[in-house]
């Protein structure tokens, strides 16, 4: 794969320069990664409790494996709502602005998540996995919505030379918003009893997620709108009768390219959920490893990842989104085989194989953390940007939603099925290449196509 020439002309329609950016981006970085962190943290929370606890406090059953199906299935449900989300966010974003999408997406994550806390068991009532499930929703409304907020007010509000570094820092709400969850739950586990746990303790985590709140009031009282975004709304005052639906345009201009964006970003969601919410299933029902252990050592590999990000963000800015993207791709693939005999062969008395087996993952897939933000931003002009960004990501996160579920299934209960996971791995690293290798003949350089994208 050959990496792609570095151009450092601002894109159509763009105001930023590379001396009066800096403050600006760094501050819109920062608000990008802290509301991320937030929103994934909540989001996150989500799939450790279904792994953890859901299976038994809402669907309990006879069987292990028809247990966590139904619990990982809601875990899904909030996968599905993403790309409204992301559509409803993206027409909205294009039309009033990134900043108010953003603030609107934290309030209502922080408002879906603290009720989830209050959801009771389904003994008590028996609508509560109705209830949760409706939450969940919100939830992925919320994801959907924010992600493209967050990457676009760090993009283009960065130097355009140095949009792959500002625009990571968005990205870097997926492993802080895990790093936070898991320290959550592991001070909650090691200190609760059992019952104490499943009781009420699990509830804990979703109330603190209520500290999102003052955040959306900053980031509505503090931060500027970016200046591409200021541009698109002179047009439109200007010329009020040419407005469009965003969504519409992006369906109707580039499908295919938000269905390459999509097959291309699908592996990166698989890898990281069936390795970080489906081992925890796997390795604490099948394998007698502590909740405690495995908690612990997914904290540590996230936390290894932090740094990784901004420096693959600024790789690209060097060498290019899509080589260093596509290298992410080839280690995912290649790793996803032996990650999971690693977990596989994991036990309570021997977790270095899982260890290894985790750390090395968020290595992998650091590559494509880094740079999937601002890659897929540069994929769109302006003025469609925030809805076509969003509905590649949200699309593929539809696929990976589903992997924890997919993933119980090919084990069938069956720890030496463990392989299979793998095997799935590689097949959608496979069908990334082929997408990413697309994306590299349609749009050559770093920039959106000069020609518009028509297709």
């Amino acid at each position: 794969m050959s990496s792609d020439t570095v151009d450092v002309t601002p894109p159509p329609g763009s105001t930023t320069s590379t001396t009066d950016a800096p403050p600006r981006a760094g501050r819109a970085a920062v608000a990008a990664a802290i509301s991320t962190s937030l929103e994934w943290y909540d989001f996150f929370i989500y799939s450790t409790a279904a792994a953890l606890v859901f299976n038994s406090t809402f669907f309990a059953t006879g069987s292990e494996v028809v247990a966590a199906v139904n619990s990982f299935a809601t875990v899904a449900v909030g996968f599905i709502a993403r790309p409204i989300g992301g559509i409803l966010a993206g027409h909205f974003g294009d039309k009033v602005g990134r900043k108010p999408v953003l603030v609107a997406a934290v309030v209502l994550m922080a408002i879906a998540t603290s009720l989830i806390g209050f959801v009771p068991n389904t003994e008590i009532v028996w609508l509560a996995p109705m209830i949760l499930v409706t939450l969940r929703i919100c939830q992925g409304l919320a994801v959907g919505a924010q992600w493209g907020g967050a990457v676009l007010l760090a993009t283009e509000n960065a130097p355009a030379n140095r949009r792959g570094f500002f625009g990571s820092f968005a990205q870097l709400g997926v492993p802080i918003g895990v790093v936070l969850g898991n320290v959550v739950f592991l001070v909650i586990t090691s200190t609760l009893a059992q019952d104490d746990f499943l009781s009420w303790g699990w509830r804990i985590p979703f109330w603190i997620s209520l500290v999102m709140l003052p955040v959306a009031f900053a980031i509505h009282r503090y931060l500027e709108e970016t200046p591409e975004f200021k541009k698109i709304a002179e047009k439109l005052d200007a010329a009020p009768a040419v407005k469009k639906s965003p969504i519409i345009e992006v369906l109707r201009k580039n499908p295919g390219t938000v269905l390459l964006a999509a097959g291309s970003n699908a592996i990166g969601i698989i890898f990281f959920y069936t390795m970080i919410t489906g081992s925890v299933q796997f390795v604490t029902t099948y394998l007698g490893v502590e909740r405690s252990t495995v908690l612990t050592y997914i904290l540590i590999a996230c936390a290894l990842q932090i740094p990784l990000v901004p420096l693959f963000g600024h790789l690209s800015d060097k060498f290019g989104r899509k080589l260093i993207f596509g290298l992410g791709t080839v280690a995912m693939m290649v790793w996803g085989l032996p990650m999971w005999l690693l977990i596989g062969g994991s036990g309570p008395d021997s977790v270095w194989p899982f260890a290894i087996a985790v750390i090395v993952g968020v290595i992998a897939m650091s590559f494509q953390t880094g740079t999937q933000g601002t890659l897929f931003s540069e994929l769109f002009p302006p003025e469609i940007r925030f809805s076509g960004a969003s509905l590649g990501y949200q699309i593929s996160a539809i696929i990976g939603g589903f992997a924890p579920m997919v993933m119980v299934l090919l084990i069938g209960g069956n720890p030496d099925n463990a392989w299979k996971v793998g095997a799935l791995i590689a097949v959608a690293g496979a069908v990334g290449l082929l997408c990413l290798l697309a994306i590299v003949r349609r749009y050559p350089t770093p920039e959106f196509s000069k020609a518009q994208g028509q297709e």
